[in-house]
């Protein structure tokens, strides 16, 4: 058996971040993951705005990793074929799977990790035994649980899962090119819905190395027929559905394979169990059109080893009161519920046609081209790409801890 004091389940961004984390911090941990280099996976492809980036800094490890993306400093927003705004950006393009290995790359030495998969799990307020498939076992103090959507561990502790909303929404990922010449005018751009019956709030394009990714989200059913047309002429069903999204773009070609990922939302209760915290996906789901999922995960992970890991270990046991602790945090609560609250504004601005949600879309283009007028006389209003009309584009929960990070933000963007 191996002793430790964290054993960590799961190595995708919320695991391997806790890791690198708890290395720099000199704390005894394992991470536990099947995989020797995280796989390619459809999920975050972009870390942007000014708060995102901010709480990754805040993990300690966010300049060295965000050197590693693709820098877009200017992002175009544009709606019904018209360029409303070139705004100012910083937004870091980098797949999945190269970020988590990038993070990667950032964990100590001395903090082991075990490829394989933890297959049982058995919690107590003194110390948790991990069983893994190479038949090894493992006794920790604390196990943090961040195997995102997989469900086998949480099923079997009898942790009870509620769903909020199934499929709120649908994330399509795909490259593009531009026909008949070699590259796109625009450094980035967020083309927002023409009409509500679309079901569409937006599509971003923005480059990952030589490439034009684009992710464009949806609120249909997974078995939507329009789906399945999608993936058979995608070029053409996309033009169908926005077709003055050419009008920016100019015209271009989807080559390649489609990634289609529907996204429930839930959470877990587990704050009645000791010895086990649960973070990321592995507590609550967000909606990627929101664009939260990051600012959850950094969230999370900062507040856990940076605040709640050393108070716990300074003293014996791991009882469920600790563990609610955390779950009670005011700054962790603020990030959820923000993150919860903006998945379904942004669902209602998109799809609903009520008065009030019509005047909303209506605030927002307006915003953004009274952005776009002023921003040549130095009067911009430095709004957010996923703005809302009707609420603020950052969280309150990341105020306090604002000023603590911006020198190290200031040297990653001059150094980006």
């Amino acid at each position: 058996m191996r002793y430790t004091d964290v054993a960590i389940i799961g190595g995708g961004l919320s695991g391997s971040t806790a890791a690198a984390m708890l290395g720099r911090a000199g704390i005894s941990a394992v991470l536990i993951d099947p995989h020797e280099s995280y796989p390619a996976d459809f999920r975050v492809e972009k870390l942007s705005g000014r708060v995102q980036v901010e709480r990754f800094l805040r993990t300690g490890i966010g300049e060295s990793v965000l050197r590693r993306a693709t820098f877009a400093g200017e992002n175009w927003i544009a709606r019904f074929g018209h360029l409303l705004d070139k705004a100012p950006s910083r937004q870091f393009n980098i797949l999945y799977d190269s970020l988590v290995n990038a993070v990667r790359d950032e964990i100590a030495a001395d903090v082991e990790r075990i490829c394989a998969k933890a297959v049982s799990l058995e919690t107590s307020p003194k110390r948790q035994k991990i069983t893994l498939s190479n038949d090894e076992t493992i006794s920790a103090r604390l196990v943090v649980l961040a195997n995102g959507l997989n469900v086998g561990l949480r099923h079997q502790l009898g942790i009870a899962r509620k769903i909020i909303s199934a499929c709120h929404s649908i994330s399509i990922g795909f490259d593009v090119v531009p026909a008949g010449r070699s590259s796109f005018d625009f450094p980035a751009l967020t083309y927002f819905s023409e009409r509500p019956s679309d079901r569409i709030p937006y599509i971003t394009l923005f480059p990952v190395g030589t490439r034009m990714r684009a992710n464009l989200f949806v609120y249909r059913g997974f078995d939507d027929p329009w789906l399945r047309e999608l993936r058979r002429a995608p070029a053409e069903t996309l033009n169908a559905a926005l077709p003055r999204l050419k009008l920016i773009t100019g015209a271009f070609d989807i080559p390649g394979e489609i990634k289609i990922r529907p996204v429930d939302l839930y959470v877990n209760d587990a704050s009645d169990r000791p010895g086990l915290v649960l973070v990321g996906d592995a507590f609550s789901t967000s909606c990627p059109v929101a664009g939260t999922g990051c600012d959850k995960v950094f969230t999370d992970v900062e507040r856990l080893c940076n605040v709640y890991i050393p108070q716990w270990l300074a003293s014996d046991g791991m009882d469920a009161d600790k563990i609610a602790a955390f779950y009670a945090d005011p700054v962790k609560r603020g990030c959820d519920e923000w993150s919860a609250a903006k998945a379904f504004d942004f669902r209602c601005v998109s799809t609903a046609t009520s008065p009030y949600w019509t005047a909303q879309r209506w605030a927002r283009f307006i915003a953004w081209s009274v952005q776009g007028l002023l921003r040549p006389f130095g009067g911009a209003l430095h709004l957010e790409p996923n703005f809302l009309g009707h609420s603020s584009s950052s969280s309150s929960s990341s105020s306090s801890s604002r000023s603590s990070s911006s020198s190290s933000s200031s040297s990653l963007s001059s150094s980006a």
